[in-house]
């Protein structure tokens, strides 16, 4: 891992602005950066690249799965394409004199990790990288994008504001025509959907970091042997020094030239390093605080807590004896309302005078009466009258069935 990143370093402080003052090639062959590192397969359209090899403008990279490669370009600005990724330099202006220039980029497929380099901290709307769902403008910083099936999540990891280094602060402006959604924070992400506004920036989660990094193993773990490292730089710094040889450069320029990019990153390591050991003991110092903070919080809560309880307490036993006064007092009252009862005698109830009862008469004996004589029931003779009346009728009713009789 040291042999590649002292590899990756060593071609970088190589390529500063001054070895290719006065690049002239056609338009059909515009130099844009060479190739640091590969790991695994990456090709374009018509070759297999290989560490050292020239990348061209309109070159597609691919990079095929477990596999990647770190390009660096004219203005020291880094890109890292990932695994399974289609990029491509799409335009490319530079001017070593002033810094000024443009860098255009565009992903189709996979992971591109951006660090910009002179263009954009001359002006840091200078460098875009185009994604389908968007565009991505770096602010002088260091990021990363990753662009699947119909969604681009861009997280940003370049230097915050009061950084130690007098960075540039970091900050990515993702958008397209429904809005934008600017990055300003280290470690935070958004997302880009095709027909949306970007989502809100959000803290990136432990599994959405390890989802970037993934794309960046095959270069992490990639393993050189000693002997192909010394080839490599070799083939390197020769093809390095053809070019600036090739645009006029003398070796004791060349030689200086290296020397104080060396001493450069040496200078940005010390202070990288310096900058880390103060966060981590900024960290400590506030967890320390923290903690302390916690502890006495406790205190005071555990404190207020006893206090509270004591209180509840103390009102409790008082009320507790007032209840006991209360119900002391109403026996009492009780007691005295008995004791007035019992004084109080009550007076004898008058007796009445007995009344002598008269004696009952004497029963007189019962005499026995003599039965009457039963009268004798006279048979009352019927009435001849109403033997009369009914002779009449049935005379009048056989007279009457005579007429009748007589008439038919």
């Amino acid at each position: 891992m040291k042999k590649l990143g002292t590899l990756i370093f060593s071609i970088f402080f190589l390529l500063s602005a001054n070895t290719f003052a006065s690049e002239k090639l056609s338009i059909e062959k515009q130099l844009v950066g060479i190739v640091g590192a590969i790991s695994g397969t990456v090709k374009t359209e018509t070759r297999d690249l290989k560490p050292g090899d020239k990348i061209y403008l309109n070159e597609t990279i691919f990079a095929g799965v477990g596999s990647g490669t770190q390009i660096l370009l004219l203005d020291q600005s880094t890109f890292t394409v990932g695994e399974d990724s289609e990029v491509v330099m799409d335009t490319f202006i530079f001017d070593p004199a002033t810094n000024d220039g443009k860098i255009v980029a565009s992903v189709k497929q996979g992971s591109l990790k951006v660090i910009s380099g002179l263009i954009s901290k001359k002006n840091p709307d200078s460098l875009t990288v185009e994604v389908p769902e968007g565009t991505l403008g770096s602010r002088g910083t260091e990021f990363q994008t990753i662009v699947s099936k119909g969604k681009t999540d861009t997280l940003l990891i370049g230097p915050g504001k009061n950084n130690t280094l007098g960075m540039r602060p970091g900050a990515v402006l993702v958008g397209n025509k429904f809005g934008s959604t600017l990055l300003d924070n280290p470690y935070s992400v958004t997302s880009m959907t095709k027909g949306k506004a970007p989502g809100q920036a959000k803290k990136i989660t432990k599994n959405q970091l390890k989802k970037f990094n993934k794309k960046m193993k095959a270069l992490k773990v990639a393993k050189l042997s000693p002997t192909e490292t010394k080839t490599e730089r070799k083939q390197l710094r020769k093809e390095l020094k053809k070019e600036l040889k090739a645009l006029g450069f003398e070796k004791e320029e060349i030689k200086t030239i290296i020397k104080q990019n060396i001493q450069k990153d040496k200078e940005k390591k010390v202070a990288i390093k310096a900058e880390r050991a103060e966060k981590k003991k900024a960290k400590a110092e506030k967890k320390k605080a923290e903690k302390k903070k916690a502890k006495a919080e406790k205190k005071k809560g555990k404190k207020k807590k006893a206090k509270a309880e004591k209180k509840k307490g103390k009102k409790k036993k008082a009320t507790k004896k007032k209840e006991t006064k209360k119900k002391a007092t109403k026996k009492k009252a009780t007691k005295k309302k008995a004791t007035k009862k019992k004084a109080v005698k009550k007076k004898p109830a008058k007796k009445k005078k007995a009344v002598k009862k008269k004696p009952k008469p004497k029963k007189k004996k019962a005499v026995k009466k003599k039965p009457k004589k039963k009268k004798k029931v006279v048979k009352k003779k019927p009435k001849k009258k109403k033997k009369i009346v009914k002779k009449k009728r049935t005379a009048k009713k056989k007279k009457a069935k005579k007429k009748r009789r007589k008439k038919k």
